[in-house]
């Protein structure tokens, strides 16, 4: 059994995530700032409204180079199960996780609690595969940044969502990351809400993330149904609208 999960996404008008192909938002943009005008937060309402117990992105997000390997030699990939999950780290009271889903271990994390005093107690978490260096996996242990190994060459999210309940106790997901883990996790049928708010601007551009960019639908496949569950307007021009998957 597997947490709920909500996709929450703030876009533009016609669904674009940001600016431009490879634009990184937040190494932050004057034009992104101006077009969210006063939304201060954009977790905010996801957090009030959900109480998740963890926020989920995916590497495209945060994506760094990691630094030098740790160790001359490099071992066999880990085992899939073989997964760091510290008791100081992950019995701490009321805690809460940030979680990035990192296959191939490429993003190298430069914080283990979100460094944010409004955050207090939202640790890092990282959900890999088989694909993710040992050195890679070693440095997250000396950070103290617990891992889930699922998958072989990426993260098999549906298994990764189970463990986070069962290993856990996580009930609610809310997944603010970019089109492509949107798209896998609607693909494969792991979405409960979708939960958009729009800004009033139109990007267009070809090849600019989208909501949900996944492979296109088969000529046996139907898209995903919506029912509405809420729209509501907010500030300077924006509106909310909510979702639950039939």
């Amino acid at each position: 059994m597997r947490p709920r999960v909500i996709i929450h996404n703030v876009a533009s008008m016609d669904g674009r995530l940001t600016l431009a192909p490879g634009v990184d938002l937040m190494a932050g943009d004057e034009r992104w700032a101006a077009m969210m005008g006063d939304l201060a937060d954009p977790y905010a309402w996801a957090r009030a409204t959900h109480d998740p117990q963890v926020f989920l992105e995916g590497s495209g997000s945060l994506l760094n180079p990691v630094g030098a390997p740790l160790h001359d030699a490099e071992p066999g990939p880990p085992a899939e199960g073989t997964h760091f999950l510290p008791a100081d780290v992950v019995s701490a009271p009321g805690r809460h996780w940030f979680a990035l889903v990192d296959g191939a271990g490429r993003v190298d994390l430069q914080f283990t609690e979100w460094p944010d005093p409004a955050w207090a107690g939202w640790h890092s978490l990282v959900l890999t595969s088989r694909a993710a260096p040992t050195a890679h996996l070693a440095r997250l242990r000396d950070r103290g940044i617990p891992y889930l190994v699922v998958g072989e060459t990426r993260v098999a999210l549906g298994r990764a969502l189970e463990l986070l309940r069962e290993r856990l106790g996580v009930e609610t997901v809310v997944s603010t990351g970019g089109g492509r883990l949107g798209g896998a996790l609607l693909r494969q049928h792991l979405v409960d809400e979708i939960d958009v708010e729009l800004l009033p601007w139109a990007v267009g551009g070809r090849g600019t993330p989208m909501l949900f960019d996944a492979a296109p639908l088969t000529p046996e496949e139907w898209p995903t149904r919506l029912e509405l569950l809420g729209c509501e307007t907010a500030g300077e021009g924006r509106v909310r609208l909510r979702y639950r998957v039939a």
